[in-house]
């Protein structure tokens, strides 16, 4: 892509025309039916925001075991197909682009939750409690995968990809961070095999990678990666060490993009992967408050850093016309209290005005609704 700081510029990814360089990150938001089906007041959500450059919908688990929390998005059944339809035909409609995030969960799941007992890459339990349909529980240790089970679950995205694709979308990222089943493999705590899948620690996300681009075209597929976060009990130990190889390996794929999770512009990995990383790079920054002066600084900073497009999630979440304001100049709706964002219902969901219906109070933030990490839950 041309270097730019304007993020709303118009680009392109891969066939893709895009009408500004800001993406919807994915935010899992737990208004799916019980059964993992999208919810037609997802529909509504998603249509919303379709002003984005792109949207990449929220995780969608590609197996029954994967699921992590209640009223989360699945892609491995028919239901799903259907649901999921229903929200990309009504952003087409309303003139955006999406692409669906696939994720495992791993060991952050539960037996109340999926009805099975959570796999991973050894038998190491989340650190932590973790919310069910019955509230919270103590974590179960998971089940090591078998190499059966690390090959049928390649097999597994590779299939959720074809559905999403069948849905609708565009393409799919394949989820490879945040704690889950594919940042526990890259991880030094989660992964103490000693099989190839544990002295190389990057080769299951690559393979995955590589089913689902085989699946449907590598130019459909894009990769999230979080070099260094430690949510849900990671500690990788050696990012310096592990993603520059991966990074390169995944390179050689012709994928639609790389998709950093916190990018920090100023450090030395950002900068080594960029440069390794031959096609379009989406970088997700850390924003001390989501006021708009800093979401246009934050935006600005990451794409004079050698990002190709900007990754905004809560900002959009509060802001059903981001790119509209950030146009004009307006201000931001408040991200309001964090505890609306995993609940259920309209509230802190489809509620938040945009310019043309502002009420004569808008909502005020809650005094730590700017720290909240996604995958925190609450009963």
């Amino acid at each position: 892509m041309t270097q730019t700081t304007d993020f709303l510029a118009p680009a392109r990814l891969g066939s893709l025309a895009l009408p500004n360089r800001l993406v919807m990150a994915p935010m899992t938001r737990n208004r799916a039916e019980d059964d993992g089906t999208p919810s037609p007041l997802m529909v509504t959500y998603y249509a919303q925001r379709a002003s984005a450059g792109l949207i990449i919908a929220e995780a969608a688990t590609p197996n029954a075991v994967g699921q992590t929390y209640p009223n989360i998005t699945a892609i491995h059944a028919p239901r799903h197909v259907t649901g999921w339809r229903q929200v990309t035909e009504a952003v087409r409609r309303a003139g955006g682009r999406m692409f669906l995030q696939l994720q495992h969960g791993g060991r952050v799941g539960h037996p109340a939750t999926s009805g099975h007992t959570p796999v991973a890459p050894s038998p190491v339990p989340l650190p932590e409690t973790i919310f069910t349909p019955e509230g919270h529980q103590q974590a179960v240790t998971p089940r090591e995968m078998t190499t059966d089970d690390i090959r049928s679950t390649a097999a597994d995205f590779a299939s959720a990809a074809r559905n999403a694709i069948e849905a609708g979308f565009e393409g799919v990222e394949v989820h490879s961070a945040n704690g889950h089943l594919l940042h526990q493999f890259l991880s030094a705590n989660t992964n103490r095999r000693t099989d190839a899948y544990g002295t190389e620690r990057t080769r299951f996300t690559a393979e995955v990678v590589e089913a689902v681009a085989a699946a449907i075209g590598p130019e459909r597929v894009g990769v999230r990666i979080s070099p260094g976060v430690t949510v849900n009990g990671i500690e990788e130990g050696d990012a310096e060490e592990i993603y520059p190889p991966l990074v390169e390996r995944l390179g050689t794929l012709g994928l639609a993009y790389l998709h950093i999770v916190y990018a920090d512009p100023d450090s030395r990995l950002f900068r080594r992967i960029r440069a390794q990383w031959p096609g379009t790079l989406i970088a997700n920054p850390v924003l001390k408050d989501f006021s708009a002066g800093e979401v246009r600084d934050g935006a600005e900073r990451a794409l004079a850093a050698g990002a190709d497009l900007v990754a905004l999630g809560r900002p959009f979440l509060a802001n059903p016309d981001l790119v509209a304001r950030l146009r004009t100049g307006a201000p931001l709706n408040p991200v309001r209290d964090r505890y609306l964002m995993y609940v259920g219902g309209a509230a802190g969901y489809t509620d938040y005005p945009a310019l043309d219906e502002l009420s004569e109070e808008p909502a005020q933030p809650s005094s730590d609704s700017i720290v909240a990490f996604d995958g925190e839950r609450v009963t």
